[in-house]
């Protein structure tokens, strides 16, 4: 179902809980994020290095989309790191990087390596927001087995 509920804006302990891998990657997943927002500005406003960029990818209009892309991050990081709306959050983040992994090789040519300009870091971190998110949608499954199964039509 992709329909947002009450649930999914709820701030559980259960969510901070280190013990637990799935929260420790989501975490992590969201606080990346706010570096790669933080990137597009520089002195108070929008990174003019940055539109330049988003212009070559062809992403327009440029600087609209920057604010749009720092505004998108900055939400899907705080909702990743509070737990909150997981299942959209998460693939929110995939789609952010593999947007960015787009952008990187519309630029500059295919090339794996982060260190010389590639995306395997944003395909691998696409990847990882993904993984939050199916995490997330088997929770939200399991959670709603027991009312899916308490529902008998009257005709049954």
């Amino acid at each position: 179902m992709l329909t947002l509920t009450r649930d999914d804006f709820r701030l559980r302990a259960a969510s901070f809980d280190l013990t637990n891998t799935s929260n420790v990657l989501r975490i992590m997943v969201g606080a990346l994020m706010i570096p790669h927002a933080a990137s597009k500005f520089a002195a108070g406003a929008i990174n003019p290095g940055t539109v330049a960029f988003f212009e070559k990818a062809g992403i327009h209009p440029a600087e609209f989309m920057v604010g749009f892309a720092a505004a998108s991050e900055i939400a899907v990081a705080i909702a990743l790191i509070l737990g909150i709306c997981t299942r959209f959050a998460g693939l929110g983040a995939a789609a952010i990087l593999a947007i960015a992994s787009y952008a990187v090789v519309a630029v500059k040519g295919f090339g794996w390596t982060w260190n010389t300009g590639g995306i395997e870091f944003n395909v691998v971190w696409a990847i990882l927001g993904l993984l939050v998110a199916i995490d997330a949608w088997k929770d939200y499954a399991r959670s709603a087995r027991p009312a899916l199964r308490a529902y008998r039509p009257a005709h049954a």
